[in-house]
């Protein structure tokens, strides 16, 4: 009698850079690009604080995804937050975060890349087709999708490559051929800016530019050593990324001084069209734009898989469409789902705006993950841990202090802009109970 063939599990052979750069990838996208003008208008043209935002934002990634990874190898399921927040403190809770990726976070960010495409675009066809393209960019990226995993997977790598070519070139050249002669890290802030409400609106900015820390607990089950690795690979790749975004940023502001960049809605090509002249910037701003619709393609990809892990497990209205494979084995209709809403979405039709509901939403439910690390050292002692946060509890306490930072800034020292984007995100998010309600009295 043949003996049973053992379960097969993943090969434990990844060493901290690997991890790293798996780290790097994952991060870098479109904010490095387009950002800059956010903040910069918020700062009112002073360059320090959004030299100070870059690096905070990084050092609040880096306690994050330290304090993430312990939750996320500790609860391996899939789902991510989902899973955390609902073994942790609460179903519903956990359900609100699912809730809150699929009709906020997903959507919202691939609308705003969608409006950027556009916005872009409309400069050589005319302002008017600017929400025509967006809404086709959306729709041709969820044709991509719906044609099977290898097809949205090739067209990732394509974009990876155009993110790269830009950020090499922009730093290289802009520190060659640039003045030098800009201001870097002074003043602080414009006249009769606020320092306290401007630094939580550029956080948030930058926040965007650092999206995508969340994945590191996926790697840990392939690490030769989680314990030791991970935190190198986290740290060691985040600060890379922290030292590339201060690099480039400079590039930029020697180049074009803070003053002029808070006017510019897409910093990077006009800096490009200083560097190399018109046909050199075009150049560059293609990579920018097939680089920004790589980045709706992975929020695509993900979001449609966290709609379709929600729908097989029943908590979602119509979870038997939205849990269906089409003939090429991807969830057709959850792809669907999340092409729509960001079609609403990018009837918005602000880039800033977009990406600052996606970031301050995640946030509220991030800070609540760092939270289930301190809650579980307390309830679950006896669990092995093959990666324990380091400096615990300051780790976690800092994470937690950056999360509510972001929170609290955005409700009280935003202004009428920032309040109104955060209620309605609050607002968006708690629609999900009388849903979640609904769907378990229906399942009853």
């Amino acid at each position: 009698m043949a003996e049973t063939e053992a379960p097969r599990a993943l090969r434990r052979d990844l060493g901290w850079p690997t991890a790293a750069s798996i780290v790097v990838g994952c991060v870098i996208g479109a904010g490095v690009f387009f950002k800059p003008y956010a903040i910069y208008q918020t700062t009112g043209g002073a360059p320090g604080m959004g030299m100070l935002a870059w690096v905070l934002g990084g050092l609040m990634s880096i306690l994050g995804a330290l304090t993430f990874a312990e939750v996320a190898i500790l609860i391996p399921k899939t789902g991510g937050m989902v899973a955390y927040l609902g073994e942790v403190f609460d179903e519903r809770l956990g359900f609100l975060a699912g809730w809150m990726q699929v009709v906020i976070f997903y959507p919202a960010f691939l609308a705003g890349y969608g409006v950027k495409v556009g916005t872009e675009l409309a400069e050589y066809v005319g302002q008017a087709l600017a929400l025509p393209i967006a809404i086709a960019v959306i729709a041709a990226l969820v044709a991509v999708n719906s044609m099977g995993s290898k097809a949205a997977g090739k067209a990732q790598v394509v974009a990876t490559i155009c993110k790269l070519v830009p950020l090499v070139l922009l730093m290289v050249f802009g520190f060659l051929r640039g003045s030098g002669g800009n201001p870097v890290l002074t003043p602080l802030v414009g006249e009769g800016k606020s320092v306290l409400g401007t630094l939580g609106s550029t956080l948030l900015a930058v926040l965007f530019a650092f999206e995508g820390w969340t994945n590191v607990g996926t790697i840990a089950g392939e690490m030769k050593d989680p314990a030791r690795d991970l935190p190198r690979a986290i740290v060691g790749g985040v600060s890379l990324i922290m030292a590339v975004y201060l690099a480039i940023n400079v590039a930029y502001l020697w180049v074009i001084p803070a003053s002029e960049l808070m006017g510019i809605e897409s910093p990077a090509a006009a800096v490009a069209t200083k560097l190399f002249g018109t046909s050199g910037g075009t150049l560059i701003k293609v990579g920018i734009i097939i680089s920004v619709i790589g980045a709706g393609n992975g929020f695509l990809m993900s979001g449609s898989r966290v709609a379709y892990q929600l729908a097989e497990q029943g908590a979602l209205p119509m979870s038997p469409a939205l849990a269906r494979l089409n003939d090429r084995d991807v969830p057709a209709n959850s792809i669907a789902l999340i092409g729509v809403l960001a079609c609403l979405y990018s009837l918005i039709g602000e880039f800033d705006l977009l990406t600052d509901l996606g970031v301050f939403s995640c946030w509220v439910f991030y800070t609540l993950t760092f939270a289930c690390v301190m809650r579980l050292r307390q309830t679950h002692p006896e669990w092995p841990r093959t990666y324990r946060v380091p400096l615990y509890p300051v780790v976690p306490l800092l994470a937690i202090g950056s999360g509510l930072y972001v929170i609290v800034s955005q409700l009280f020292f935003s202004g009428q802009r920032g309040l109104l984007m955060s209620l309605c995100s609050v607002g968006i998010t708690l629609l999900g109970l009388p849903v979640y309600y609904a769907v378990r009295r229906r399942v009853r």
